[in-house]
């Protein structure tokens, strides 16, 4: 057992013994029986693959006068969230940005459309529809709020699950019957990404790992109140 399992017994002190015929002039109350109790810890630990990923889609035209590099990328663009569309990425998941500048006396414009679930076949359609004219960036994986949420969660219910298979067995072991908790608490709770230290993570889906440590206090029934 180590020594973050506590285990405490009262067999109830009786009362002082009293000399018949004497009146105290203050009686103290008796001292009520501590409750028996047992306290364990349980540590779990698990990971989540990233759900969401984020390609930058760039869109270039060069032509003799902004007006008509504006108008070539902007009927490019429609093409792209048209197609965005058909395969279930959602407007709000999609922003764009646009720029102009100029260089040796060429207007470009540029589209970028980033934000969005990648989808190998949005790839295959726009590079074979759009040729040169498209640049795909490197896809860049990460962990929305929800799934981080889900994942700390899980951790923890598991990390009391493990105190209370602890504390079930070490009440089999003292002869004791477990009864229900008095407390839980989280002692600590970590999360850290594989390769986080890398720039990025473009091959292989980024992982994201959590841990939990829980205290929790657990009773003994009380053998005369388990016979009735």
């Amino acid at each position: 057992m180590d020594n973050q399992n506590r285990v405490c017994f009262d067999s109830g002190d009786s009362a002082p013994h009293r000399q018949r015929g004497l009146v105290s002039p203050s009686t103290p109350p008796q001292r009520a029986p501590r409750v028996r109790e047992v306290q364990v810890t349980g540590f779990a630990e698990d990971s989540r693959q990233a759900d969401r990923v984020t390609l930058s889609i760039r869109v270039s035209s060069s032509k003799e006068s902004a007006s008509d590099a504006s108008s070539s990328v902007s009927r490019r663009l429609e093409y792209i969230q048209q197609t965005l569309r058909q395969h279930g990425v959602k407007e709000e998941e999609v922003s764009v940005k646009r720029s102009i500048h100029r260089e040796n006396d060429v207007y470009h414009m540029q589209a970028e459309v980033r934000d969005f679930h990648t989808m190998d076949r949005v790839c295959c359609v726009l590079l074979e529809k759009l040729d040169k004219s498209v640049s795909i960036g490197s896809p860049r994986f990460h962990h929305s709020k929800e799934s981080l949420s889900n994942l700390r969660c899980r951790v923890c219910l598991e990390a009391v699950e493990n105190a209370q298979r602890k504390a079930s067995d070490l009440s089999h072991l003292l002869g004791q019957t477990l009864g229900p908790p008095l407390l839980v608490r989280e002692e600590e709770t970590r999360e850290w990404r594989k390769g986080e230290a890398t720039r990025s993570v473009t091959h292989g889906r980024t992982v994201a790992w959590a841990s939990s440590r829980v205290s929790v206090t657990f009773t003994f029934l009380d053998k005369a109140r388990k016979k009735h």
